[in-house]
């Protein structure tokens, strides 16, 4: 569909992703509209992807081995124990396992994206897109400036807060699930006795009411970080307004919040992985409440969501990132098909719900068996918790699943 105007609305990696897609297929016409004006890269947080989701999105043109990254092999779960201390600082290792993923630095990842982006696709950071809308001939997108365009196609990659979800699903708002998730990463160099902890590791350490995963990921200009996120309940009492998706940004998490995480660590972790969380300074903390969301549908004859705008599945299923770069595939191969507009947005929405009830329903059972039903960990061996894993993720689907395999190879860009 050449001389197709298309706006994309948000810059981060579903815009990126959305952007490069819509470009192979002949849409030259982009505009990218990101809110933020200051520079995205700076977000230092861990990204995971699973092995065999990599080798398909590297196959589609999406990820490559030039992309820096840190390659795991295995996930061992603690829990403290009546002897933890100088004898046992990293608690009671209830099981080892395979666990073969790759992580990513967000802020170098995006980069690496957005360098693949061709030059000719516009984007204009500091543009908050405030309303979009479908006519009889067009879609129309208004900018905080007042500013009202006219598009043929809108994609909203506009994250899990997004504005172009109202045109596309009126009233659908992402549900709270009742828990938190805390973040936190920094520099690897701060952690002392760092060989306790193999690299090449991920580290689940269970507590009463919730667990946290512990990885490594490359540092934004080399060297390596460490990258933590801890999911419990909240305390009681006045708090987060958790009735639209939003949390203070890292370095605003407040006094009652980062008190509550103290003594949680202080009363259920075993001392290595206590001294890893207290070492994030206030500036590298932030807290994410869970949402659960699916836009069935999500498009209409011209507009589309992708990423966490059209499906917002919690970060246990540990496929985030993949979800919105699977959504790019999909929704290339469909406007690669030739077929009119409204038809192409039909086929890609259909592939894009099937993926997405998946890893929406997968957040669900992981979030009830690491977090809201958690079992008595204390009283889990190895068989135990490798049955106990089996039931949680009983579709297969941690790291995502495959997507539907490509009829051609991707154009060159």
């Amino acid at each position: 569909m050449p001389g197709t105007r298309v706006a994309v609305v948000g810059g981060s990696i579903a815009g990126c992703a959305a952007a490069l897609a819509l470009y192979r297929t002949g849409h030259h016409d982009i505009t990218v509209h990101e809110r933020t004006s200051g520079e995205l890269s700076a977000r230092g947080v861990g990204v995971a992807v699973h092995e065999g989701r990599y080798t398909e999105l590297a196959a589609a043109g999406y990820l490559d081995p030039a992309m820096t990254h840190i390659k795991l092999r295995g996930r061992h779960w603690y829990v403290r124990s009546p002897d933890s201390g100088p004898a046992a600082p990293l608690g009671r290792l209830i099981r080892t396992e395979s666990f073969d993923f790759r992580t990513y630095n967000w802020g170098p990842l995006w980069r690496e994206l957005r360098a693949r982006v061709p030059a000719g696709v516009r984007f204009r950071p500091g543009s908050a897109v405030t309303a979009a809308a479908e006519t009889s001939d067009g879609a129309l997108l208004t900018t905080a400036d007042g500013t009202t365009d006219r598009y043929d196609l809108i994609v909203g990659a506009d994250g899990y807060r997004s504005v172009v979800r109202a045109a596309v699903h009126p009233g659908l708002r992402p549900a709270y699930a009742g828990y938190l998730a805390w973040r936190g990463a920094y520099p690897e160099d701060r952690l002392p006795d760092g060989a306790l902890w193999d690299p090449a590791s991920a580290a689940y350490v269970v507590f009463p009411g919730g667990h946290v995963v512990l990885y490594r990921i490359p540092g934004d200009r080399g060297g390596r970080r460490v990258n933590w996120v801890l999911y419990t309940a909240p305390p009681p009492g006045p708090g987060l307004p958790l009735d639209s998706p939003g949390g203070p940004p890292p370095g605003r998490v407040g006094t009652v919040l980062r008190e509550h995480l103290a003594a949680l660590t202080a009363a259920h972790f075993p001392p290595f992985w206590r001294r890893v969380i207290d070492l994030t300074e206030p500036g590298e903390l932030f807290v994410q409440p869970m949402y659960d969301a699916l836009a069935s549908p999500g498009v209409t004859r011209r507009i589309a969501l992708i990423g966490d705008a059209a499906t917002v599945a919690r970060p246990h299923t540990g496929a985030g990132a993949v979800k919105a770069l699977q959504d790019a595939t999909l929704l290339e191969a469909a406007l690669r098909d030739g077929a009119a507009l409204p038809d192409a947005l039909s086929a890609y929405d259909s592939a894009r719900e099937a993926l997405g009830r998946t890893m929406v329903g997968l957040g669900r059972s992981l979030g009830t068996a690491l977090v809201t039903g958690a079992p008595d960990w204390r009283t889990l061996d190895d068989a135990a918790l490798a049955a106990w894993w089996r039931a949680a993720d009983a579709a297969g689907a941690f790291g995502g699943t495959r997507t539907p395999e490509r009829t051609e190879p991707p154009r060159d860009t």
